[in-house]
This record gives C-alpha cells, sequence and structure tokens, in this order.
C-alpha cells in the first residue's frame, strides 16, 4: 500500500465541527447544577451535610459502574436513527426529568427519594456524555480538524464557567439572599433551557453524519461481546498510554481545584479571596488566544506533539507560579502593582497551557478509537470513550480522599479551611504542593507515558488510509 499520497477524509463542515463541543457544554449545565446540589438536599429533603456529601460521593461507584455498561449499548445500537443522536436525546430527557422530580416533585420526600432520584440522573448522564467522546469519531477523521473540537470545547468551557460563576454570586445569591431551594430551582430551570439548545445543536451537527457509512469501515451493527473489551483492554496501546496521561492528570488537576485549596491559596495564603471572583474575567480573552495558537499547533504537527509541548509548558508556567508565592509577599498580590502584574501574565499563561494539555485529550480518544478499528477492525468508541469517564470518576473521587488527608495533617480535621484563617508555613507549603506540585506530576506521569503513544500525525494519516481502503473494499 503506498502511504505516501493523501487519504480521503472524512471532513466536517466548520459549523459541524462547531456545533457538536456543545454536546459537551449541555452536560456541563448539569454538572455544574449538580455542583450545588448538597443545598438542594438539606434545605429540601432534611438531610444532614455530612449524609448528604456522604451519598452524593458513595453515587460516584454507581457512576463509574455505569460508565462501560452503558459504551456497550452505544456500539450494539445500530437503529434508523444513527447509533449517537437517541443516546444524546435519551440521556438529555432522562435528566431532565429527574432533575424536574428532584428539584420540585419530590421536595421533602426525604433520604431514599433523593437517592433514587439521584441514581436515575446519573443513568442519563452517562448516556450523553459518553456521545461527546465516542461520536467524534463519525463527525469528521481529519487530523486537521479534529483539533478544532479541542478549540470549541475549550472556549465554551471558559465562557461557560466564567458566566456560570457570575450567575450564581452575582444573580442568585443577591436574589434569594442565599443558595436556598428556590434558588436551586431557578437554576435547574435555567440548566434545562440552556443545556436543551445546545443539545439541539449538537444533534444538528450530527444529523447527516451518524450513518453507518461513516462507523468505523462502514460497519452497520458491531459484532462485539464482553470479552471483546479485555482484547481491546490489552492490546490498544495507544488507548492504555492515554489513560495514563489522562487519569494522573485528573487527579492532581481536581485536586488542585478543590474548592478548600482554593481558599488555603487565595483566602487565608493571599488574604484576598474576593480577587480570585475577578480573575476568571481577567483571564478569559489571553487563554482563548492561548487556545487558537495551541490547537494551531495540534492541527499543523498533531494532537500527540501539541499535547507534550502544551504539557511542558504547563510544568515551566507552574514553577514560575510557585516563584511569585515564593519571591513576593502572597498577600501583596491584588494590591501591589508590580506582583499582581506578574501575578496575572503567569496566572493567564498558565491557565491558557494547562487548558490545552487538558482539553486536546478529547479528539484523541477519537484517534484511539479508529486505531482499534485498524489494529482489530472493531468498531467501538463507545467502550474507548466509556473508559476514559470511567477512569475520570475513580480518579476524582481519589483525589478528594488525597486533600483529605493531607489537610488533617495541617489541623484541619473537624473543620474545613474558612477564608481568614491564619496562615503558616504548613499550610503555604501543603497548599503549593496540591496547587501547583500534583498537577507537574500529573503532567510528568503524561510526558512519560507519550513516549509510548503510537499515534503520530503520520501514523495517524497512515491509518485513515487503510481505514478508506478497507471501506471501499467492502
Amino acid at each position: 500500500m503506498n502511504t505516501t499520497t493523501q487519504p480521503k477524509y472524512n471532513s466536517a463542515k466548520l459549523w459541524q465541527i462547531m456545533c457538536f463541543p456543545l454536546n459537551n457544554t449541555a452536560t456541563n449545565m448539569f454538572m455544574f447544577l449538580m455542583m450545588y446540589v448538597t443545598y438542594l438536599a438539606v434545605g429540601g429533603y432534611g438531610i444532614a451535610v455530612v449524609v448528604a456529601s456522604s451519598i452524593i460521593t458513595a453515587t460516584r461507584l454507581f457512576d463509574a459502574v455505569t460508565d462501560p455498561i452503558i459504551g456497550f449499548v452505544i456500539d450494539k445500537t445500530n437503529s434508523k436513527f444513527g447509533k449517537f443522536r437517541p443516546m444524546i436525546i435519551l440521556g438529555y430527557g432522562i435528566m431532565v426529568i429527574s432533575i424536574l422530580l428532584m428539584y420540585f416533585v419530590g421536595i421533602g420526600g426525604g433520604t431514599l427519594t433523593f437517592i433514587l432520584i439521584y441514581l436515575v440522573y446519573i443513568i442519563g448522564y452517562t448516556f450523553q456524555t459518553a456521545c461527546t467522546k465516542s461520536a467524534q469519531t463519525c463527525i469528521t477523521n481529519d487530523p486537521k480538524q479534529r483539533p478544532l473540537f479541542t478549540r470549541c470545547d475549550a472556549i465554551y468551557m471558559l465562557l461557560q464557567m466564567t458566566m456560570l460563576s457570575m450567575y450564581v454570586s452575582n444573580y442568585l445569591q443577591p436574589k434569594y439572599g442565599a443558595l436556598n431551594v428556590a434558588a436551586m430551582q431557578e437554576f435547574a430551570v435555567t440548566a434545562i433551557i440552556i443545556a436543551g439548545i445546545c443539545t439541539t445543536f449538537a444533534i444538528a451537527a450530527l444529523w447527516k453524519k451518524d450513518i453507518p457509512e461513516n462507523w468505523g469501515i462502514g460497519q452497520k451493527g458491531s459484532k462485539i461481546s464482553v470479552k471483546d473489551y479485555v482484547s481491546v483492554l490489552k492490546g490498544n496501546r495507544a488507548m492504555q498510554m492515554l489513560v495514563i496521561a489522562a487519569s494522573t492528570d485528573k487527579l492532581a488537576l481536581t485536586a488542585a481545584g478543590n474548592s478548600s485549596i482554593v481558599i488555603l491559596v487565595f483566602g487565608i495564603i493571599m488574604g484576598n479571596y474576593a480577587f480570585y471572583g475577578k480573575l476568571s474575567m481577567i483571564t478569559l480573552i489571553p487563554s482563548i488566544l492561548i487556545i487558537l495558537l495551541g490547537t494551531k499547533l495540534a492541527q499543523k504537527k498533531g494532537s500527540k506533539k501539541a499535547l507534550v509541548q502544551y504539557t511542558w509548558l504547563s510544568i515551566a508556567f507552574a514553577v514560575l507560579y510557585l516563584g511569585v508565592f515564593v519571591i513576593f509577599d502572597p498577600t501583596e498580590i491584588g494590591r501591589a502593582a508590580l506582583p499582581t502584574i506578574i501575578f496575572l501574565i503567569i496566572h493567564c499563561i498558565f491557565t491558557g497551557v494547562k487548558s490545552i494539555s487538558s482539553n486536546i485529550v478529547i479528539p484523541m480518544i477519537a484517534d484511539c478509537a479508529d486505531y482499534e478499528t485498524y489494529r482489530s477492525g472493531r468498531y467501538v468508541p463507545g467502550m474507548i470513550g466509556t473508559l476514559f469517564s470511567f477512569v475520570d470518576k475513580i480518579i476524582s473521587a481519589f483525589s478528594t480522599t488525597i486533600v483529605g488527608f493531607l489537610l488533617a495533617m495541617a489541623g484541619y480535621k473537624t473543620t474545613l479551611p474558612q477564608v481568614g484563617d491564619p496562615s503558616s508555613a504548613t499550610i503555604f507549603w501543603l497548599a503549593m504542593f496540591v496547587y501547583l506540585g500534583l498537577p507537574v506530576i500529573g503532567w510528568t506521569a503524561s510526558i512519560i507515558a507519550m513516549k509510548f503513544y503510537p499515534l503520530t500525525d503520520t501514523k495517524m494519516a497512515e491509518i485513515q488510509k487503510a481505514l478508506a481502503q478497507r471501506k471501499s473494499e467492502k
């Protein structure tokens, strides 16, 4: 086979690439809503704070278990409406019904009612989120287009988190005087409407793409069994290495973003928690510009090279970030000109480069799915996509344990850090280790894993050409 000629790609239109990542925006709306579900559990169902937190943590295990099951269902699906569109609609519908039940109908129903509705919500959430990773494979296999998913998704996420943070702190909280049941009910309606709009656009992007001709080498139905999944797990080196890279990053960044760690850094060490609230708006535009540059590199050199280079940059700016806290008095950041300017420059770049290194993984999951079809003939994007979700959820739960253990070492055994608590050398270095040190460890693991990741830009071109030829021979 002559691999020097350019393979014929299943290319997408720009509007399809821009609209499909809104599926992730839709599920992120529900995710952000559920970050405040403890307020509903306590105020609406009369569940104690500790019990509510324990319930939510325990359901993560159920959440993780549902991932491979739903991935299997997706891979076996072959309907006249496509493979992925029915799953997105089903997932959104289940979430809407469960949220309406949880936030309105079930109020006052007690602990068991809350748990049962929450478990149903998780099933819907998994159905829709699984399609974000797996449906990329049928929209485009062009290596110059796939990084555009990262560009759109990362920008949408930055905008979304900035707007939602302002929505909660500057609108809901002042309007209701507290994050009470009424505030949560309005938030729920807002989330359902915005997620519905985003879901509609994502389905429109898939409408002409979710067809058998775009499933691997044109399979109308995937003849797979559970034992085939074992073969995939053992034989797909690209997937193995990407799981290591993604999971170590996820563990570290989830721990670093823990609300207690953020309070340690900005509310205690810096003593200026209000400054933290302004950072998302300040860093928005610079971070978007960095994302545009990063995805341009991925288009030219491939996703693997972009991940490695931006991971190195993330490590470098984490070191510089620490340097600002060591060289300057942290309490002067946000108050004095010189340390504030230097901090803002480093923080903006750091936010942008680590966003690239995290989000570039999503189109690489699609590459791993194509590699599996090339390697074994199996088209199992649902299995490969949900494997990453499974690892993410397990790792996220473990990160909370790490943070709790370290906080206990610093003296927070019965209470959590509060804005205004006195700082100390122990608190400073603990916060720096979790906020910056753990991410550096995770990124180092990613760089090592990428040395064994086989899907370079050249290899992906070879894979897509081989898949196109097999499809033409069918």
